[in-house]
């Protein structure tokens, strides 16, 4: 009872990270069993738990080739905690609450407004739903299609249970897969040249990071862009701008590199879109990520850096945040007094909580590629890969994975909790709820620039 009563007193966001350090603890002691590994041995519990995070909060760094380690109780395990790091626990438990018919009171719905990031708690429920149901048609509809790329391959059920974890996989942004089947730690190379399973995988990507509120918006207005949200024409025009422009800068810096030399047009446009689309929290890859040339791979950790959208199972510092910082830039130049975007005025708190979240991810992002780099010896570049992956929860790595040390690892899963959960949800977690300034000081210049 006691205890029932401290965790009631508990702020929502606290219960949000605690419900994901709950999550990951569970799924490590499942992946500690024997059951688990093809050896039937214990694995490490630090090898444990750096794979429960990273399935949990949708990363995909791997110390274990996901296909040839784990069991299928281990596979499963794995996809189970993606999909519910993936769409949220909140979100699974407030459906299977709905189920039994039981109103839902008020705090619950506070807290499902603080765990997808909802702008109103009103409709919370509704939204818990489509965000449901949305999940299932999307992965439904991708294993679908994959099946046309595994099944001649795999067999009718081998296919199919590759065609769902894969799908799962990417409409979660995950990055976990199963191709060590065919080649250990290969990622999606081996299909590079196949369409189906590209496209597929790309869409999945794309519309599990826009969100579940841009969901909403277009199924409400449908093709009418004028009556969108501000924030679902941000979040659209921000994620068609990043995967041009990503796909045909990569394109460009690989030009010189010996990643293309003769190889197709097509093959160079696909993987190209591919890397671009990836980039922003999928962590697949089509290519040898080693490979390519130092402009991609620095391009790639600020695709990472920004991520997917807020309210999607995609991590970084979302679409809309950049949007905001991008257009606070100009605002200062054109000596207007608010940010403006399509006809309207972006409130006055957002620039101060993007500017927040953009330094708290770049105090976070430096600090531990520092100290990483110092402590295991590795080059800096390949760490702030690493980093950024971490902390956007993307997965893509250079393959210094497997070299962290014990401090490493542990400061990595720290990044990719912190990625999941949300750098503002995280700051409200550990800071006091009550306010301590009861008045405003006095006002006095700096000068800035």
């Amino acid at each position: 009872m006691r205890f029932l009563k401290t965790f009631q007193r508990l702020s929502p966001t606290k219960i949000i990270v605690i419900g994901y350090c709950l999550i990951i603890l569970l799924g490590t002691v499942l992946l500690l069993l024997p059951v688990s590994t093809r050896a039937g041995e214990t694995t490490s519990f630090m090898d444990s738990f750096f794979t429960s995070t990273s399935a949990t909060c949708v990363t995909g760094l791997i110390r274990y080739d996901t296909y040839t380690h784990w069991t299928l109780f281990g596979q499963l395990v794995i996809l189970a905690l993606i999909q519910i790091g993936g769409i949220g626990f909140m979100t699974i438990a407030i459906s299977l609450v709905s189920l039994t018919k039981r109103k839902i009171g008020l705090s619950e719905r506070v807290l499902m407004q603080e765990a997808v990031s909802a702008p109103q708690v009103g409709g919370i429920v509704r939204m818990t739903k489509l965000i449901l149901w949305g999940t299932l048609l999307f992965e439904g509809l991708g294993a679908i299609a994959l099946c046309f790329y595994f099944c001649p391959m795999l067999g009718a059920m081998k296919g199919i249970y590759f065609s769902v974890f894969h799908s799962v996989s990417a409409f979660c942004n995950a990055g976990f897969d199963l191709m060590g089947c065919f080649a250990p730690g290969s990622s999606l190379i081996t299909g590079a040249q196949n369409w189906i399973l590209n496209l597929v995988v790309m869409f999945l990507i794309v519309i599990g990071g826009l969100g579940f509120f841009v969901w909403s918006d277009i199924l409400h207005c449908r093709l009418r862009f004028s009556r969108y949200r501000l924030h679902t024409k941000i979040v659209i025009c921000t994620t068609v701008l990043l995967i041009i422009a990503g796909g045909a800068m990569l394109w460009l810096f690989e030009q010189g590199g010996a990643l293309y030399q003769g190889q197709s047009g097509s093959y160079q446009v696909m993987t190209a879109a591919f890397q671009s689309v990836t980039s922003r929290t999928a962590g697949f890859n089509t290519v040898p990520l080693a490979e390519l040339t130092s402009p991609s791979k620095l391009l790639m950790v600020c695709l990472m850096f920004i991520g997917g959208s807020t309210g999607s199972t995609a991590g970084g510092i979302k679409t809309t945040t950049l949007a905001v910082l991008v257009l606070s830039i100009f605002t200062v130049f054109r000596r207007k007094k608010s940010v403006e975007c399509f006809g309207r005025r972006v409130e006055e708190g957002a620039v101060r909580t993007a500017a927040c979240v953009l330094m708290m991810y770049v105090t976070f992002t430096i600090g531990a590629t520092l100290i990483v780099s110092y402590l295991d010896g590795l080059p800096v570049q390949e760490v702030l890969f690493e980093s950024t992956s971490a902390i956007a929860t993307v997965g893509l790595t250079l393959g210094i994975t497997p070299q962290l040390s014990i401090v490493s690892q542990i400061l990595m899963c720290l990044l990719m909790i912190f990625g999941r959960a949300g750098s503002i949800t995280i700051l409200l977690a550990f800071t006091s709820t009550h306010s301590t300034l009861t008045s405003k000081l006095p006002t006095e210049k700096i000068r800035i620039g």
